[in-house]
């Protein structure tokens, strides 16, 4: 089993900035990539930002310039540092994470809870 843990979300004013946090744990063999995800009312979820199996990252464009994915992966973390936040990244933020569990042959997709980040004077 694998269990995600988000934290770090909550309200901010415009041009502030809030810093995410997803930490994996239980039976992780190797982790081939991490992300994190969006999803705002009445909207389809979307990608914000990720790192890749292939060790490259991917930004929307909405956030790039703006949002920094990072990891650690001896804690099997991953952060999404968000600076000049705007009304619109107002949503639901989900960390997603595609990894390869001990005794497992392949590999399983994993979403965190969902963590609320507001951007609102």
């Amino acid at each position: 089993q694998v269990h995600l843990v988000e934290s770090g979300g909550g309200l901010v004013q415009p041009g502030g900035s809030l810093r995410l946090s997803c930490a994996a744990s239980g039976s992780i063999f190797s982790i081939n990539a991490m992300g994190w995800y969006r999803q705002a009312p009445g909207k389809q979820r979307e990608l914000v930002a990720a790192f890749t199996s292939g060790g490259t990252t991917n930004y929307a464009d909405s956030v790039r310039g703006r949002f920094t994915i990072s990891r650690d992966n001896a804690k099997n973390t991953v952060y999404l540092q968000m600076n000049s936040l705007k009304p619109e990244d107002t949503a639901v933020y989900y960390c997603n994470v595609d990894l390869l569990e001990y005794g497992s042959r392949w590999a399983s997709d994993y979403w965190g809870q969902g963590i609320q980040v507001t951007v609102s004077s």
